[in-house]
C-alpha cells in the first residue's frame, strides 16, 4: 500500500513532479521552437559577440563584404560547438588581414604597428618569417583569442539565461490556461487559490523540468527508508 504524504500517496505527488516538469519541458520546446522566427530565442548573446569583435572590422570586412559577419551569426543562431565558432571567426579575422589594415589591427592590441604591418606583409608575400614576426603573430592570436572567450561566454550566459526566462514565463502562460480550462468563470478564477497556484507551478515547472526524475527517485527512497525503520 502506498505511503501517505502531506495528504496524498508518494505514488501521486511523484506523478504530480512527473506532469509539472512536463510542463517546464514543453515550455522549452516551445521555446527552442521560436527559433524558425529569424533565430528566436537564439538571437539572445549575439550582441556581445558583435561589440567584442567590433574591433576587427577592417579585417572582417574585407571579406566580400559582409560574408564575414553572416558567417559568424548563422553559427550561432545554427548552435555550432563553441569551440568550433571561436576557431571559425578567428580564422576569419586572420583571413582578413592584410599589409593596410595591419596597423589598425595592431593598435588595440598593442602591438607595434610597423613591425606588425610588416610581418603581414610577408605572410601575403609568403617570405621567410624571423623568430620576430613569429613571435608578434603570436601575440596577435592570444589577443584574439582573449576577445573570443570574452565574447562568446558572456553572449553563452546571456542565451542560456534568456532561454531559461523565457521558459519560465511560457510555463506560466500554459499552467494559468490550463487551470482555467477546468475553471468555470474567468472572474472566479482569477482570484481564485487555483489561479495562484497555476501560477507557482508555472515558476516551478522549468527548474523542476531537469532534475524530476532524481528528485522523484530520492524521494521514493527515503520514504522506503522510512518504511524500513518501523
Amino acid at each position: 500500500m502506498p505511503t501517505d504524504i502531506f495528504g496524498g500517496s508518494i505514488d501521486s505527488l511523484s506523478q504530480m513532479i512527473a506532469a509539472i516538469a512536463a510542463l517546464g519541458t514543453a515550455a522549452y520546446g516551445l521555446v527552442d521552437a521560436s527559433k524558425f522566427l529569424r533565430g528566436g530565442v537564439s538571437n539572445a548573446g549575439f550582441k556581445h559577440i558583435r561589440t567584442k569583435l567590433k574591433p576587427f572590422e577592417p579585417a572582417l570586412t574585407t571579406i566580400m563584404g559582409n560574408a564575414a559577419w553572416d558567417t559568424i551569426y548563422a553559427n550561432w543562431v545554427n548552435g555550432v560547438s563553441t569551440p568550433d565558432q571561436k576557431a571559425a571567426a578567428k580564422g576569419l579575422i586572420r583571413l582578413g588581414l592584410t599589409e593596410g589594415n595591419a596597423g589598425q589591427l595592431a593598435a588595440i592590441a598593442s602591438l607595434d604597428p610597423t613591425v606588425f604591418q610588416q610581418t603581414i606583409g610577408k605572410v601575403q608575400q609568403g617570405g621567410n618569417l624571423e623568430p620576430t614576426d613569429l613571435n608578434i603573430l603570436g601575440q596577435f592570436d592570444a589577443f584574439v583569442s582573449a576577445m573570443l572567450d570574452a565574447a562568446y561566454e558572456r553572449a553563452d550566459q546571456q542565451y542560456r539565461n534568456s532561454a531559461k526566462a523565457w521558459a519560465v514565463l511560457v510555463a506560466v502562460i500554459l499552467a494559468v490556461i490550463g487551470g482555467g480550462i477546468l475553471h468555470t468563470g474567468v472572474n472566479d478564477y482569477l482570484f481564485s487559490k487555483e489561479f495562484g497556484a497555476a501560477i507557482l507551478i508555472g515558476l516551478i515547472s522549468t527548474p523542476l523540468a531537469p532534475i524530476a526524475k532524481d528528485l522523484a527517485s530520492a524521494l521514493t527512497s527515503a520514504v522506503q527508508a522510512l518504511q524500513g525503520k518501523r
